[in-house]
């Protein structure tokens, strides 16, 4: 890449959240001369976690970063889905990349820690300021200019604020207003956490399912844990779902009651967890990303879910383009519209992979459902993939073709 742009007059911008998004973004406009603060209200970056993916045109993000060889070299490398009736007998089996329709040399599977961690070290040793166990409180923006109150009692002006804080994205609803008009539900909840591999399983899942209810174990690797799986269907709407734990783990026991396979020691593993997640699979679709001098970037913007498999891909890209147009732009508003104007089909197009026939594969809702992926599967096993699953979603993955903002 060519030597960055600079601007004439260096501007000062505000990132709320340090996950991928903001420190990719914060990557960006360091190197085109903005200074840059990011805000987080965890105490340090956060470490392990699930396993994401890098796609498609992600790909080329981290490239241009110089993080590929690094994050190539972290893949996972993750085998094969293995689906499993109530009394834990192989129904049928197939290939991860294959299954999920990408391309396997345009996707990169790592630990979510892994890519946080290497992003926040390609920003730390430039000029961006880094302020953990931090967050937004107030913000005041009057056109010139944002006034920013932190929750630590200090006050700030920046020329632009973005908010990369994620799903639930307190950014979005200081500017925006509540969050329900914009979280759509696709009709589950889901638990993620991590417990004992005493089974031994390597390199990929297992997944055993019933109408409205779906339960997995994952395996990293040779790692001595695995991460459990546990969603079921409700018509509840996201933004209500409790955010307490023991609510949840309440909710979830009772949902699962009576499912055969290795249910019961998931829903203990659950119990006993120290990093249960949990949330509504939902999106985020917003008519404008942003309003004056704020803008939005990641999944407060434009969350696809995790059945659309593309949030962190999203997330860099989003970021990338959103850096480079204001590096392009005088006026953050000009800049934004253009961010927008690029960005938007891309994403939409992704988030809508979440809810295309596929996702009844891995999150039936029906017996119809149940009995059309077994049918998958045997057809799978007589006769190999050949015909089953095809291109589309490579194709959206690798659906933009990014600008180079260095010689623009």
């Amino acid at each position: 890449m060519n030597t960055p742009m600079v601007p004439a007059q260096r501007r000062s911008v505000l990132i709320s959240g340090a996950s991928i998004a903001g420190p990719t973004l914060a990557f960006w406009l360091d190197r085109y001369g903005f200074d840059v603060t990011v805000v987080e209200r965890a105490p340090t970056i956060r470490t392990g976690g699930y396993p994401i993916d890098v796609r498609g045109t992600a790909i080329d993000v981290v490239e241009r970063m110089g993080l590929l060889p690094q994050i190539r070299a972290a893949h996972i490398a993750s085998r094969a889905m293995t689906f499993v009736d109530r009394a834990g007998k192989i129904i049928g089996s197939v290939p991860i990349y294959e299954a999920i329709g990408s391309d396997a040399e345009r996707d990169v599977e790592l630990p979510r820690g892994t890519l946080t961690t290497l992003l926040h070290d390609a920003t730390r040793n430039g000029n961006v300021d880094y302020c953990f166990n931090e967050s937004i409180d107030t913000l005041r923006d009057d056109g010139k200019g944002v006034d920013i109150g932190f929750a630590s009692g200090r006050q700030a002006r920046y020329d632009i604020v973005i908010g990369a804080d994620g799903l639930h994205s307190r950014t979005r609803r200081l500017v925006f207003g509540p969050e329900a008009p914009f979280n759509h539900s696709l009709g589950f909840c889901f638990n993620l956490f991590s417990m004992p591999n005493d089974k031994g399983l390597s390199h990929g899942g297992i997944v055993h399912a019933e109408p409205g209810r779906t339960a997995a174990i994952w395996a990293v690797q040779d790692s001595p844990k695995v991460f459990g799986f546990l969603a079921f269907a409700t018509d509840e709407a996201p933004v209500s779902a409790s955010r307490d734990a023991e609510e949840q783990i309440r909710r979830t026991r009772a949902s699962f009651a009576g499912m055969g396979w290795e249910v019961p020691r998931l829903l203990d593993g659950m119990a006993q967890a120290d990093d249960l997640y949990f949330d509504s699979v939902s999106q985020i679709r917003m008519p404008h990303w942003s309003k004056g001098r704020v803008a939005l970037v990641g999944d407060a913007a434009f969350a696809p879910s995790f059945r659309s498999g593309q949030g962190t891909s999203l997330a860099l890209v989003g970021a990338y383009v959103l850096a480079g147009e204001l590096a392009t732009h005088d006026d953050p508003q000009d800049a934004f519209a253009a961010y927008e104007r690029i960005a938007r089909p891309f994403v939409e197009a992704n988030q809508a992979l979440a809810t295309d026939d596929n996702g009844a594969f891995f999150l039936p809702k029906t017996q119809k459902d149940i009995e059309t992926r077994d049918h998958i599967l045997v057809e799978i096993t007589r006769n190999g993939t050949a015909g089953i699953f095809d291109n589309t979603k490579a194709r959206v993955h690798n659906a933009l073709r990014l600008l180079d903002y260095a010689s623009v």
